[in-house]
């Protein structure tokens, strides 16, 4: 069965960092892309930033650019989201769904195919 599993998040203040990470099982990540999503209360769940098969293609969604990394270790069916100078407004729910990769890195979460349960990041000020 294809599962993927989120951890690292937690309680941090602004300023701070945390690195997340998402873990395939049941098939390789081969050919995979991966996105991460996060969402807050009561909104809709939006793309973070994605990473190709390869690592070839790489998206950030324009509030978090310069702040958060994406990055992917194949051969541990790892991907990783490395978060720094976070914001209050980046609490939320965060989850990592995997698409085919010749399909890209879209924005919608109805392209992706299954999905981890999603690992709490909670930012004070």
């Amino acid at each position: 069965q294809d599962q993927l599993v989120e951890s690292g998040g937690g309680l941090v203040q602004a300023g701070d960092s945390l690195r997340l990470l998402c873990v395939g099982s049941g098939r390789t990540f081969s050919n995979t892309a991966i996105g991460w999503f996060r969402q807050a209360p009561g909104k809709e769940r939006d793309f973070v930033a994605g990473i190709s098969w390869s690592s070839d293609k790489i998206k950030y969604r324009t509030p978090v650019k310069g702040r958060f990394t994406i990055a992917r270790d194949n051969s541990k069916n790892t991907v990783y989201l490395q978060m720094d100078s976070l914001k209050p407004e980046d609490t939320a729910v965060y989850y990592c769904g995997a698409i085919p990769d010749e399909m890209g890195l879209p924005f919608s979460e109805k392209f992706y195919d299954y999905w981890g349960q999603g690992t709490q990041v909670t930012v004070s000020s």
